[in-house]
C-alpha cells in the first residue's frame, strides 16, 4: 500500500468507522424493535431468536473465512463487496413481507456485515503504520462502536414508535451507499504478502457445528427436547466438532488451528468471550421484552431505559483498555465479572414492578461490564502469540463473541419460551448469566498466572518452529 497523506488516513479511518457504525447500531436497534416484529408478523419468541441468530450465526461461521479471503483477494475489494451485501440485506430487511423472509434478509445482511468489522480493521492497520498513530485510529474504532451502540436503542425506539420496525433498517441504506462510494474513491486497494489457504472442509464444519447446536436450541421448546431431530441436531454438532479438531490437525495451514488451544490465556479469552456476549445477546434479548410486554412500555420509552447500559458501555470501554495497558488483563475482567455478577443478581428479582431505580442500576452494570470486558478478551487472546499469529488468535476471539451472541440468544429465548411465566422464567435465565459472570471471574484469575504465561510460551514456541519449518501433515508436504 502506498504512502498516504495525513488529511487521506484519516478519511480511511472515517470510512471504516461509517462500516463500523451501522453495524454497532444493528446489534441494539433490532432487539428493540422484536416485540412490534413480533405483533406485526404473530410469530411465536423462536421467531425472534431466528431474527437474532440468523445473524449472528452467519456472522460467526464466516468471519474468519472473510478476513482470509480480504488478505488473498485485496481488503478493498472484500470491504466493498461487504458493504453493498450489508445495505442490500438492509433494503430487503424493510420490506420483507413475512417472518421468513425477514430471517432470509438478516443473513444477507451477515454475509455483508462479516466482511466489515475485521476487514474494516485490517484496513486500519496497514493505513496507520506508526504505533502511536495506529493506537489513536484504533481508539477512534472503539469510541464509535460504543457510540452506536448508545444510540441504537434511542434511534430504534423513535424509528419504531414513529414509522414502524422498518425504519430501523432504513438507516443503514444511505450510510452504507456512502460509505461504498467514498471507499471506491479514496481507499487504496491492499494484500497481504502471503494469504492463508482456502479451508473448505474446516468451514463446512464450522458451520455444521455452529447451526446443529444453535437450530437445537431454539427449536428445542417446540418441537420436544427428545424429538428425533433435535437429537439428530446436537449429535450432528458433537460429531462435527471432533471431526473439525482431527480434521485441522492433520492440515498445514487449518482454518482452526487446535494447537492455539494450549495456550490457557487463548483457551480462556474464547471461553470468556463465548460467557460474556452470552450474558449480552441474553440481556438484549429479554429487555425488550420485559420493558415492552411485561412493563408494558413504549419503544421509545424502552429505547430511553436502556441508554444507561449503552451509556455505562461507552464510558468503561476506553477505561478498561487504559486498565489493561497500564494493569493487565487481570483487573478489567475480576472487575466485568463483578459487574456482570451483580447485575445478573439484581435482575433475578425483576418483576412488572420493580423501581425503575433499580432497574436503571443493572442496566449500568450490566454496561460497564461489558465495557470492561472487551479489551482484555483480545489481549488474553493474543498474549504470548508471535505477531504472525496475532491476527488469527484476534479473529478466533471475534469469532468466539458471536457464538456467545448466537447461544445467548438461543438460550435465553428457549427458556422464555418453555414457560408460560415471563418473570419465573426470566430470572432463569439470568441466575444463568450469574454463573456465566463467575465463569469470567475465574478464568481473569487463571488466565492472568504465571502458569498460563507460561503456557502461551510454550505455544509460541510451537508457532515461531512452525513459521521457520512449514508443518508437514498426513499426505501433505508444504
Amino acid at each position: 500500500m502506498p504512502e498516504l497523506s495525513a488529511r487521506r488516513r484519516q478519511l480511511v479511518l472515517a470510512i471504516c468507522c461509517m462500516s463500523l457504525f451501522i453495524v454497532g447500531l444493528d446489534v441494539t436497534i433490532v432487539n428493540i424493535a422484536l416485540p412490534t416484529i413480533q405483533t406485526d408478523f404473530h410469530t411465536p419468541v423462536s421467531g425472534l431468536q431466528w431474527i437474532i441468530d440468523g445473524y449472528t450465526l452467519v456472522l460467526a461461521s464466516f468471519l474468519m473465512l472473510a478476513g482470509s479471503t480480504a488478505d488473498r483477494l485485496g481488503r478493498r475489494r472484500i470491504f466493498r463487496i461487504g458493504l453493498l451485501l450489508f445495505t442490500a440485506g438492509s433494503l430487503l430487511c424493510s420490506i420483507a413481507p413475512s417472518l421468513g423472509w425477514l430471517v432470509a434478509a438478516r443473513v444477507i445482511q451477515a454475509l455483508g456485515g462479516c466482511m466489515l468489522n475485521p476487514v474494516a480493521m485490517s484496513i486500519i492497520t496497514n493505513t496507520f503504520t506508526e504505533p502511536k498513530e495506529r493506537a489513536r485510529a484504533i481508539g477512534v474504532w472503539s469510541a464509535v462502536f460504543g457510540l452506536s451502540m448508545a444510540l441504537g436503542p434511542v434511534i430504534g425506539g423513535l424509528l419504531v414508535s414513529s414509522v414502524g420496525w422498518r425504519g430501523i433498517f432504513w438507516v443503514n441504506v444511505p450510510v452504507g451507499i456512502a460509505a461504498l462510494i467514498l471507499t471506491t474513491i479514496f481507499v487504496p486497494e491492499s494484500k497481504a504478502p502471503r494469504a492463508r489457504r482456502f479451508d473448505p472442509v474446516g468451514q463446512l464444519l464450522v458451520i455444521a457445528t455452529l447451526a446443529g447446536a444453535t437450530y437445537g436450541i431454539i427449536e428445542g421448546p417446540h418441537r420436544g427436547w427428545h424429538s428425533p431431530l433435535i437429537i439428530g441436531l446436537f449429535a450432528m454438532a458433537i460429531v462435527a466438532v471432533i471431526a473439525l479438531v482431527a480434521y485441522e490437525n492433520r492440515r498445514a495451514e487449518p482454518l482452526l488451528d487446535p494447537r492455539f488451544f494450549r495456550s490457557t490465556p487463548f483457551s480462556g479469552a474464547t471461553v470468556v468471550a463465548v460467557c460474556s456476549f452470552l450474558c449480552l445477546a441474553g440481556f438484549l434479548f429479554l429487555n425488550a421484552l420485559y420493558l415492552q410486554d411485561s412493563r408494558g412500555y413504549s419503544a421509545v420509552h424502552a429505547g430511553l431505559l436502556t441508554l444507561p447500559m449503552a451509556a455505562a458501555n461507552l464510558l468503561f470501554a476506553p477505561y478498561s483498555g487504559r486498565l489493561v495497558a497500564s494493569k493487565g488483563a487481570r483487573v478489567p475482567l475480576l472487575g466485568a465479572a463483578a459487574s456482570f455478577l451483580c447485575a445478573s443478581l439484581i435482575m433475578t428479582t425483576f418483576t412488572p414492578t420493580t423501581s425503575l431505580f433499580i432497574v436503571a442500576a443493572a442496566y449500568v452494570l450490566m454496561g460497564a461490564g461489558f465495557g470492561l470486558v472487551n479489551a482484555p478478551i483480545t489481549n488474553t487472546a493474543v498474549s504470548g502469540m508471535p505477531r504472525t499469529q496475532a491476527g488469527v488468535a484476534a479473529a478466533v476471539a471475534s469469532t468466539s463473541r458471536q457464538v456467545g451472541s448466537s447461544l445467548g440468544a438461543a438460550i435465553f429465548g428457549s427458556i422464555i419460551a418453555s414457560s408460560a411465566n415471563f418473570t419465573h422464567a426470566s430470572s432463569l435465565c439470568w441466575w444463568l448469566a450469574a454463573g456465566c459472570a463467575v465463569v469470567v471471574g475465574v478464568l481473569g484469575i487463571i488466565t492472568t498466572s504465571s502458569s498460563a504465561r507460561a503456557s502461551a510460551a510454550r505455544t509460541a514456541a510451537i508457532f515461531t518452529g512452525s513459521d521457520a519449518e512449514p508443518r508437514v501433515t498426513v499426505g501433505q508436504t508444504s
